[in-house]
């Protein structure tokens, strides 16, 4: 039987139509059975768009494969389409001869209207590619006549019509789906008997079809022995937090505002009561991190999560722990902005936000994690900086790292490096140790009555204090402080071939892409390295010694270029930047593009210098 390196798929529909569900049990189902699998789900803006219209296209990505992946691919080997508005916006994706699968009782003339496009759009197509035309509707029905459903019920099992046809197609087992049903529709049995009914019938008309499935056939991932889950970035951070209340025995306090996509943060911590997390849901964004400042300074752990707006009108108060000292964590899952901009989208223009947006001399470490399961160990390592310095952090991630998933190898929390906390270690508030923090003192504690605020303080007592000098001298140790964070850092590493002449820098949730991007460089003969930063305040050291054994620097971001302004400031180098702001990750084939470009520019430029010299 022929085997294949990877295959892609896309589920799209109307945003009620159950994409991003069998979306996801197909990634849990493939993961399960041993492949490697990236996912990327693809949310419409508007809650609740006409339905048939483009603006109401939800989707749903997926990659799978016999060894590593690093992205949710970007040519598709598969497209099921529900309706023409979603196979409009998809069509392009699909690779020549790779196959359609669309819901032929969608596709009536109402339909095509709807989708601002006539039939015509199909058929002028079709023969580039293998199409199988069913009429989902008609054979859900069919499939589940016996059980007593009104149609409007019976026809929300279609999707699972389709996920049984997938699953035959690409030779994986239906076990793992129909226990999903199971514990889903437990309380609605005859829901429940129809979805596993049309799961089945989907799989037994797949066998019926002309259809070979031995080009989506893959074998098994050469994975590292342990227990692993299927994970997104919400539900690492879920995780990760109720790892911190119990492995430190110290209640977690969770306070945001609901704002997309940070949301999702909010819905998985209600979960995780038994845990150690409470969460407040409070009236604004203000109220949220102001909550958490009490919390910090009442002696818990605390985290704020926002997106975009929520981050502007976060900046006064992360100004007032910045100057309280106080350890609490910030963590903004960015999107696509200005303003409201596109609010379901990706992108990594808060960076600038992040860094220096707080008025006066306000330092805080921010680091960023590179994939959803590294969300995981990002908070955690983010809240140790904050206990182990007492300042605020934030945390970047972003709204195609809190949706994906990826298979994560479950570790053992006794072998986790977690935060130690020890209150009251001096008795005067502003005490400090060698690493310039000061005592985390809890309110109320025999000998230790202090008081903290914003304004200037002086001395270990913290007296307010408006001298010239004093803040001068206090601007001064809040950043010595925060520069001091650096020396925690692992030694930086290096990826793809570290000899090349060309580095190529990222951070955040680019990570995948740039990896496949420079793998493929190097594969096409064009020598590559890879520098992904993880702490972006401060910045890890000896940097400018890396980038001194390299003739060109590419940095690559989801934003107009703001880390590349950074770097080219900071340490007086020639960064050329890479961007793109179009709400979507990097395609690895505008990346390899791209970055042949700018070798070929840079390579013009020498040349022209050498004969000019």
């Amino acid at each position: 039987m022929s085997m294949v390196d990877a295959i892609v798929i896309r589920f799209t529909g109307d945003s009620g139509d159950g994409v991003q569900l069998i979306g996801e049990q197909l990634t849990i189902t493939a993961a399960l059975s041993g492949r490697d699998v990236r996912s990327r789900p693809d949310f419409p803006a508007e809650i609740r768009a006409p339905s048939g219209t483009v603006a109401g296209v939800s989707g749903f990505q997926l990659a799978m494969a016999e060894q590593a992946i690093f992205t949710a691919g970007e040519t598709l080997d598969v497209l099921v389409a529900l309706n023409p508005a979603a196979l409009r916006k998809s069509l392009e994706y699909l690779k020549i001869g790779g196959l359609l699968i669309i819901n032929e009782d969608s596709f009536q003339d109402k339909d095509w209207q709807k989708a601002g496009i006539s039939s015509e759009f199909l058929s002028k197509t079709v023969e580039q590619y293998q199409v199988i035309a069913l009429p989902l509707i008609s054979l859900t029905l069919r499939a589940i006549e016996s059980i007593k459903l009104s149609n409007t019920q019976a026809k929300k099992a279609k999707n699972f019509y389709i996920l049984g046809l997938v699953l035959w197609l690409f030779d994986l087992p239906s076990e793992s789906c129909i226990s999903f049903i199971k514990n889903k529709f437990s309380t609605n049995k005859e829901m429940g008997r129809a979805n596993e009914m049309t799961l089945l019938a989907g799989y037994n008309y797949a066998m019926t079809l002309e259809l070979s499935r031995q080009d989506f056939i893959l074998g098994h991932v050469d994975r590292e022995q342990g227990l692993y889950r299927q994970i997104t970035g919400v539900e690492a951070v879920g995780l990760a937090l109720a790892a911190l209340a119990v492995t430190t025995n110290t209640r977690m306090l969770v306070s945001g505002y609901p704002i997309t996509p940070s949301s999702a943060i909010l819905h998985e911590c209600a979960r995780l009561a038994e845990y150690g997390v409470q969460l407040l849901q409070a009236e604004d964004e203000i109220a949220a991190i102001c909550a958490c400042i009490g919390a910090a300074f009442g002696g818990c752990l605390a985290l704020s999560c926002t997106s975009g707006p929520g981050l502007d009108l976060k900046s006064e108060s992360l100004g007032l722990a910045v100057m309280t000292e106080l350890p609490l964590v910030l963590l903004d899952v960015q999107r696509a902005g200005a303003s409201t901009g596109l609010p379901t989208k990706t992108g990594q223009s808060d960076l600038r936000q992040a860094l220096y947006g707080r008025h006066g001399e306000a330092p805080l470490p921010v680091i960023a994690a590179c994939s959803p399961a590294d969300c995981f160990d990002t908070v955690i390592e983010a809240f140790t900086i904050a206990i182990k310095y007492m300042t605020p952090v934030i945390v970047l991630m972003d709204a195609s790292l809190a949706n994906a998933a990826e298979p994560w190898k479950i570790p053992d929390l006794a072998s986790c490096d977690m935060p130690s906390i020890e209150y009251n270690r001096f008795p005067k508030p502003y005490q400090r140790d060698e690493h310039l923090a000061r005592s985390w003192n809890t309110p109320g504690s025999q000998g230790f009555i202090h008081q903290i605020g914003g304004l200037e303080k002086q001395g270990e007592d913290g007296h307010v204090s408006y001298d010239a000098e004093n803040h001068q001298k206090m601007v001064g140790l809040r950043a010595q402080k925060i520069a001091g964070i650096a020396h925690d850092y692992s030694e930086t590493v290096l990826e793809g071939d570290v000899n090349a002449s060309v580095l190529l820098i990222g951070w955040g949730s680019t990570y995948g892409s740039l990896k496949s991007a420079v793998n493929r460089c190097i594969e096409e003969g064009l020598p590559i390295a890879l520098l992904h930063l993880r702490h972006l305040n401060p910045l890890p050291l000896g940097l400018k010694n890396v980038f001194n054994h390299y003739d060109t620097i590419l940095v690559a971001e989801l934003n107009s270029g703001q880390l590349c302004q950074l770097l080219r400031a900071d340490y007086l180098i020639n960064a050329q930047s890479v961007n793109q702001c179009d709400g979507q990750p990097f395609a690895v084939s505008f990346l390899v593009k791209a970055i042949k470009e700018r070798i070929l520019k840079e390579e013009i430029n020498h040349e022209h210098n050498y004969l000019h010299a």
